[in-house]
């Protein structure tokens, strides 16, 4: 089994990222994904926030995100609302959260700790740059399964109890994360009527 090394997005990532999104989230609108462009100007803005996985030099994973202001008493966003323009519109190293904005494996390489050490990349982050923690609107794939029989919140509901498992949702909840209600509209994806969770980490070294 090949070595996989972690290393800060940079701008050479950015055509082969962007085929890892259509490849993995091919359920999703390719508008509410990362392009290239996109992709180089967040490497340019913020390369010590964002972790991309190579093996021999080939990018198969990453994690990415920006620091913003986050208001948790209007919770209903689209992703596009925090992105905004070239994808880091709302981005300042003054922000007190960070909000994960894409996570992506090759399934071949699912099962090899990947998503965990991402998970953890990001948190280290936060805790160096002094952050209130993490939030992002968590995707949902399992919901597809039980979308005409109930509605995305008591399906989080569910998971969250330990009734049902979300390949993604659960994952997140044994990282540490809490799931704080629905989040509809969030991006075109038909399969889970376009909604999402959300996510949130609070760093336990800053009180509240």
């Amino acid at each position: 089994m090949s070595e996989l090394t972690y290393v800060p997005l940079a701008v050479e990532h950015a055509e082969a990222l962007e085929e890892l999104e259509l490849a993995v989230f091919a359920s999703i609108s390719p508008d509410d994904l990362y392009n290239a462009d996109e992709l180089r100007v967040l490497a340019e803005t913020f390369p010590e926030g964002n972790f991309v996985v190579l093996d021999d030099g080939r990018p198969v994973g990453m994690g990415l995100g920006i620091l913003v202001e986050f208001d948790f008493a209007h919770t209903s966003h689209a992703l596009v609302d925090i992105t905004g323009e070239n994808g880091v519109e709302h981005h300042s190293i003054d922000h007190p959260w960070y909000y994960g904005t894409d996570i992506s494996v090759y399934p071949e390489y699912r099962g090899r700790g990947i998503g965990r050490r991402l998970y953890e990349l990001r948190k280290d982050c936060v805790r160096r740059l002094g952050k209130r923690g993490i939030v992002a609107g968590g995707v949902i794939p399992g919901y597809a399964d039980h979308i005409d029989t109930m509605s995305a919140q008591a399906y989080i509901d569910k998971v969250v109890a330990g009734e049902l498992y979300d390949p993604t949702l659960t994952f997140q909840l044994e990282n540490g994360f809490e799931a704080r209600g629905v989040i509809p509209g969030y991006l075109d994806d038909p399969t889970v009527g376009n909604n999402s969770v959300l996510i949130v980490w609070e760093n336990p070294d800053i009180s509240s």
